[in-house]
């Protein structure tokens, strides 16, 4: 696939602890992008933040939480995220989606090990 030019990027705040059907929501999430092969998608996990609840969530050692904040970032083609965002509009329940417009100026694989 090549991806080049104008673009579109989705990216969805998520609690660590969110899931769908026992298994966590941003795996999902990710598994879903891959199997409609859309052009990427990674997983970050935010060491401090809080969202619509106010309830500060952080990684630091003396208020350990077990619900980190976690960004998923797609990139693709405005269709091809546009009928993305119609599928996973049942999953996220609770959190945060945004779209941008994007200019992809490189979008290649590694050399192969």
């Amino acid at each position: 696939m090549t991806l080049q030019g104008p673009a579109r990027r989705i990216t969805i705040f998520i609690g660590e602890s969110d899931r769908f059907n026992h298994k966590p929501l941003y795996a999902e999430i990710v598994h879903r992008a891959h199997q409609r092969g859309l052009a990427g998608a990674s997983v970050f996990r935010g060491i401090e933040g809080y969202g619509a609840s106010s309830r500060i969530h952080t990684s630091r050692l003396l208020s350990l939480s077990e619900d980190l904040p976690m960004a998923i970032i797609i990139v693709d083609t405005a269709d091809r995220t546009e009928r993305f965002l119609d599928e996973i509009a049942e999953l996220v329940t609770g959190g945060l989606v945004i779209v941008d417009d994007v200019h992809v100026h490189t979008y290649a694989g590694g050399s192969p090990s």
